[in-house]
């Protein structure tokens, strides 16, 4: 079954007929939060119709909806109101609960609907219409690189039966391969710093690690952290030293820690990396492996992306 990944836990799939209980248990768990925003068709009308209604889009090319799973559950989507090849334009929603709400999910799973759209499929056009007080949405927009092309006042009628102005936010081809080329740049950047990162600590083949090279990739008062049971705070210096004379006074040696898996978040200037890790080497004479996970911090400086803090935990063994 296709399933595309936004995070370590959540999933976009097609959001199809046969899901109509899941959706109807979702939309009542949602209907609070998003009745103000969506159609009455949308929050009202029974389930099965509502996905049957997209289906059938779907089959004549003409729209779509693909739901979004967080730890199994249903917790929103994303949709194509209207997709037409010929005049090359395509409306563009989303809607999610409130369990879901502040993870992102939605500018991910847009993003790769956007893709999708105008690099496979090459709409020229996307639009995405939203009630002129749905401050999330429009935040969605924004993040996605749309214009703003105006106000339509009075014209969303929304399940709640309160009419409001709507705003039409668009976003055209051209924009949108300028806008993904920034967040391939921005990735690419971001990647290469944690690969610097992990580097400062190797020390085979005869390398010669420098662990006070950590100030290149930090930003000033940058802070570290582990948690386990002898969790600690420590500046970079603080960090730095202990591990650079571990690393090379001989009682370490052969040393290498890499990352296994990522999940890299960007909001504007700020991003959060979320990653596993393996590491290897020989300890005062005894070989050694482990592992963990790392959280890393990353804020966009005038010279570039830099670390603002890293937090790593190692993997331990199960309590008996």
């Amino acid at each position: 079954m296709f399933a595309h990944p936004l995070t370590a836990d959540a999933e976009l799939r097609p959001l199809q007929p046969w899901h109509a209980a899941e959706f109807a248990e979702h939309r009542e768990r949602a209907y609070e939060h998003i009745s103000p925003w969506v159609g009455a068709g949308f929050a009202n009308d029974e389930a099965g119709l509502v996905l049957q209604r997209y289906a059938d889009k779907y089959a004549k090319d003409a729209g779509g909806i693909w739901g979004i799973w967080l730890d199994g559950r249903l917790v929103g989507g994303v949709l194509l109101v209207s997709f037409d090849l010929k005049s090359g334009v395509s409306e563009a929603g989303c809607w999610l609960e409130p369990s879901a709400v502040g993870r992102g999910l939605i500018t991910r799973a847009a993003t790769v609907l956007l893709d999708w759209v105008i690099l496979d499929r090459g709409i020229e056009r996307v639009e995405w219409h939203t009630n002129a007080r749905n401050a999330p949405s429009i935040a969605v927009a924004k993040r996605l690189g749309m214009s703003l092309d105006g106000t339509m006042r009075s014209a969303f009628p929304s399940a709640s039966g309160e009419r409001g102005d709507m705003e039409v936010w668009s976003v055209l081809a051209a924009e949108w391969r300028a806008h993904r080329a920034v967040a391939d740049e921005d990735k690419a950047a971001v990647d290469a710093l944690t690969a610097k990162f992990f580097a400062l600590f190797t020390n085979t083949e005869g390398a010669v690690p420098d662990v006070s090279r950590i100030h290149d990739l930090f930003v000033p008062n940058g802070v570290i952290s582990n948690g386990g049971p002898k969790a600690a705070l420590y500046d970079l210096d603080a960090f730095a030293a202990p591990r650079q004379a571990l690393l090379t006074s001989g009682d370490l040696t052969d040393f290498a820690e890499w990352e296994t898996w990522e999940r890299t978040t960007f909001f504007g200037d700020v991003a959060h990396r979320l990653g596993g890790y393996r590491k290897q080497g020989v300890l005062r004479g005894a070989p050694f492996t482990g592992g963990g996970n790392k959280s890393m911090q990353f804020l966009r400086t005038p010279d570039g992306w830099r670390l603002t803090s890293v937090s790593w935990d190692d993997e331990r063994p199960p309590t008996p």
